[in-house]
């Protein structure tokens, strides 16, 4: 039971804290369009979060809530990946004019969504049957996503000049972090022995396929990487998810008896 809780919040946290940063261009996007497409994606991704929470706290029992494992955790107990919780402002042109880069946002939402395509469809045959059946909903989801975040990626790669610039800028930049979804952890390991996870490293050579194939029709370059893998999954985080934490959890905290 051990393994599977751990496995669930490891899942669920990078939905949670991703559909997070989507929302922050809720009221900010670059045409309205795309406003609304954001604003969908992150109730996607916070819905996922829900329903991974729930049976968690499930399995957890007591006094847990999906409430109390969103809000009341602190950052180190969070498992979510380092490229997740990283803010929108990336590597921006020197002449930019906003701290929010859409490139950025769309290559995480790329690299991110080509990976859980994968992992949604091998979890459809989880020996859980209750997260089996959250996978195959979510991944009707994580299709749009991925359709969405790649079309953006082809007509910002192969668009302007600027546009070009800014979305090579951001696979370079992000990119070294896609080195964590390849890394065991204790949490992942258990899971996989008791017939419940996804060995994620069988997924590679597929995602591999999908993320090569977009960066050729957008005509950018997949960076060579190396040094160190972050360790999210883990709880080793970037400075960038506690301010993100503070935010989103300052309300709850404030009133912790609150019902809503």
């Amino acid at each position: 039971m051990g393994a599977a809780i751990d496995y669930l919040l490891h899942l669920a946290d990078n939905a949670l804290v991703l559909g997070q940063r989507n929302a922050e261009w809720c009221g900010h996007g670059p045409i309205l369009e795309e406003d609304i497409a954001l604003s969908n994606v992150s109730l996607d991704l916070i819905g996922q979060a829900r329903l991974l929470y729930q049976l968690a706290a499930t399995l957890k029992g007591g006094d847990c809530t999906e409430d109390r494992l969103a809000y009341f955790r602190d950052t180190h107990e969070f498992r979510n990946y380092t490229l997740v919780e990283l803010p929108h402002s990336g590597p921006l042109s020197g002449y930019a004019h906003a701290d929010l880069d859409y490139g950025t946002t769309i290559v995480r939402n790329f690299l991110y969504s080509a990976l859980m395509a994968l992992l949604w469809e091998a979890l459809e045959k989880s020996a859980n049957a209750e997260l089996a059946a959250i996978a195959a909903k979510s991944q009707k989801e994580v299709r749009y996503h991925l359709r969405h975040s790649r079309d953006w990626l082809v007509r910002l790669g192969d668009g302007s000049d600027e546009s070009h610039v800014r979305a090579q800028a951001a696979v370079d930049h992000l990119f070294p972090y896609t080195r964590e979804f390849w890394t065991h952890s204790p949490a992942e390991a258990a899971a996989v022995a008791a017939g419940i996870g996804v060995d994620v490293q069988t997924l590679q050579a597929d995602w591999d396929a999908i993320v090569d194939a977009a960066l050729a029709e957008a005509t950018l370059t997949r960076p060579a990487v190396g040094g160190y893998v972050t360790e999210g999954k883990q709880g080793i985080h970037s400075e960038h998810l506690g301010f993100l934490l503070a935010e989103m959890q300052s309300l709850a905290r404030a009133h912790p008896n609150g019902v809503w």
